[in-house]
């Protein structure tokens, strides 16, 4: 199995910037609710340096469903299927565990990791499917 090393990069960047564009969704929603559990345990509000390192975190993520995908595609009949089970994947292992171990800690109220979490589905799910439709193997 050979990997289109400039595809994987190029799809794995878009998947990246999808993340970060759906991300921005979850704002209006949450409103200042994480500001609120930051100062309940005597930290500052986001900094901008604390936001850039999110977006560098959604383009590794991108990334890494992108590789995800292409590693398991062959095994799949439809790109669709291998695109909605990489992501799947992913986002247990890098979401849901890690969200779960936050309200497992006491660090986060479960209300909001859960709206996090689901929100995290919907946009590894998105950007999964969107990098598979970019990704060919062929140069």
């Amino acid at each position: 199995m050979t990997i289109n090393i400039k595809r994987f990069i190029t799809s794995g960047l878009v998947a990246g910037v999808i993340i970060i564009i759906i991300g921005f969704g979850l704002v209006p929603i949450i409103g200042n609710q994480m500001n609120d559990v930051l100062k309940s345990l005597s930290l500052p509000p986001l900094s901008p340096a604390a936001m850039g390192f999110f977006a560098f975190v959604s383009m590794a993520n991108g990334m890494a469903v992108t590789g995800l995908y292409i590693l398991i595609e062959p095994h799949f009949k439809s790109k669709i299927k291998a695109a909605f089970f990489a992501s799947i994947v992913f986002w247990f292992f890098s979401y849901f565990l890690s969200n779960a171990a936050l309200v497992a800690y006491g660090f986060m109220p479960f209300t909001l990791t859960a709206i996090g979490t689901s929100w995290g589905i919907l946009e590894v799910v998105i950007a999964g499917i969107v990098s598979s439709k970019l990704y060919s193997r062929n140069k």
